[in-house]
């Protein structure tokens, strides 16, 4: 595997050019693999000013400590650059993300020096066409204090034969409501500005229309942060969330939880429809 190494987080705009790019030139047919990359960001310590922007966006407190998400956001300028500068095989703009893990084995804090790096996972198939994962590693010194697994869906038609129909039945948790929020309209524009996603759909409700969807929608790492911070994490734990339906701006929602002996359920649904947009699952480790 190459490594690709870089003394600080590349901007995610810089990426942004190529992103349009393909929107006019189409990748190429034949078989889809893949890049066997590694990018690294050697040693950097957090900017505390950026993360006070992000935890005031996401509703964590300054407390001295790196929420473990938000250096799952800060590898997605990593993933962006990954896929723009690498011949990855399929159009960026056409990618949904469905699922994200993140796992902290310890509290970091704000002026601890760390290493950031990213690889691809392995292509997978799904019912409604293929899937894939970035796999992010957070380490100070040489012991590693996070990571994450980011999954993507790539649409495409299917012969119905893939293996994530066939899931074993889970009993529905007993939730209760937790709190609920209002979602500003310009939620999803405060957060672009934090986490350098400017994705078309979360940005305004004309931008959002051109690709299909009635209204812009909240960034699903928004509101899995914002979750996140609603509940009482351990100091080492995994939080893993499945995205359902989007999170139209503006909109009323509800934070639900069902709390284990080891583990707490929640789910994040809309207050008038009871439609589920995040489902999730925090446990101690």
């Amino acid at each position: 595997m190459n490594s690709r190494h870089f003394n600080q987080l590349p901007k995610p705009y810089l990426a942004y050019p190529k992103v349009i790019q393909g929107l006019i030139f189409k990748k190429p047919k034949g078989e889809k693999v893949l890049p066997q990359v590694e990018y690294v960001v050697d040693s950097f310590k957090i900017d505390s000013n950026h993360l006070k922007s992000y935890n005031e966006v996401c509703g964590f407190k300054n407390n001295g400590y790196i929420p473990a998400i938000y250096l799952a956001v800060l590898s997605q300028s990593l993933q962006m650059h990954m896929m723009t500068s690498e011949p990855f095989p399929f159009a960026i703009l056409g990618l949904v993300h469905i699922r994200n893990t993140v796992k902290q084995y310890r509290k970091v804090g704000v002026n601890e020096p760390l290493t950031l790096s990213c690889t691809f996972g392995e292509l997978k198939p799904h019912d409604k066409g293929v899937q894939f994962d970035f796999l992010t590693t957070a380490k100070v010194g040489g012991d590693v204090v996070m990571e994450g697994v980011t999954t993507y869906l790539i649409r495409q038609k299917t012969d119905g034969s893939s293996a994530s129909k066939n899931k074993e039945e889970v009993a529905t948790p007993a939730y209760e409501v937790l709190t609920s929020w209002k979602i500003s309209e310009d939620t999803g524009r405060r957060y672009a500005r934090i986490s350098g996603d400017y994705n078309l759909i979360h940005i305004h409700a004309l931008t959002a229309k051109a690709f299909g969807f009635k209204q812009a929608i909240a960034h699903g790492m928004w509101s899995k942060a914002r979750a996140l911070a609603s509940l009482t994490l351990p100091d080492a734990y995994e939080a893993d969330v499945a995205f359902k339906l989007p999170i139209y701006l503006p909109s009323a929602v509800e934070l639900l939880t069902e709390n284990g002996k080891a583990e707490t359920a929640f789910l994040i649904r809309n207050q008038s429809s009871q439609k589920p947009h995040v489902s999730g699952i925090v446990k101690a480790l």
